[in-house]
């Protein structure tokens, strides 16, 4: 089972679009609280969704219970938090939240989880994966474009 995940910062609409494509991505899970970004005008839930599937035939989902709550997210961004305090608290809401029963392996069988960050390394995404692996007993094939 391969599952991926994407930012869009720092990146072209062609280049993003392009690792989708060259990876065989079906489905991207976009895993922002808010959907709506001006980051990157391509990443706008409604416009996203539009290309994602005119472009590459890839179906889209926002799933909003896979991120962070405001408040967390809001500490995090306005740097009140550390990452190393962030992580753990992220694991919490989502084993409360019981993500591991609203998904399944299959769910995430050809899928990209989508955040903004460019990197995996400290965004929600990853933890995300792991969080899921872990509950699931059952590794997952990560590739993070």
């Amino acid at each position: 089972m391969t599952t991926f995940t994407i930012g869009f910062t720092k990146t072209s609409a062609e280049d993003f679009f392009g690792r989708l494509n060259a990876a065989g991505v079906q489905k991207v899970i976009d895993v922002r609280l808010q959907n709506t970004s001006q980051l990157a005008g391509f990443a706008k839930a409604v416009d996203l969704s539009f290309f994602l599937e005119k472009v590459s035939g890839i179906s889209y989902h926002h799933a909003p219970e896979l991120a962070p709550d405001e408040e967390l997210f809001a500490d995090y961004r306005k740097k009140k938090l550390p990452w190393d305090v962030f992580e753990p608290r992220f694991m919490d809401i989502m084993a409360a939240r019981k993500i591991e029963a609203r998904f399944t392996p299959d769910d995430l069988e050809g899928a990209c989880l989508l955040c903004s960050e460019a990197t995996p390394h400290q965004c929600h995404r990853r933890l995300v994966v792991e969080y899921l692996e872990e509950r699931w007993g059952q590794p997952l094939e990560v590739i993070h474009l």
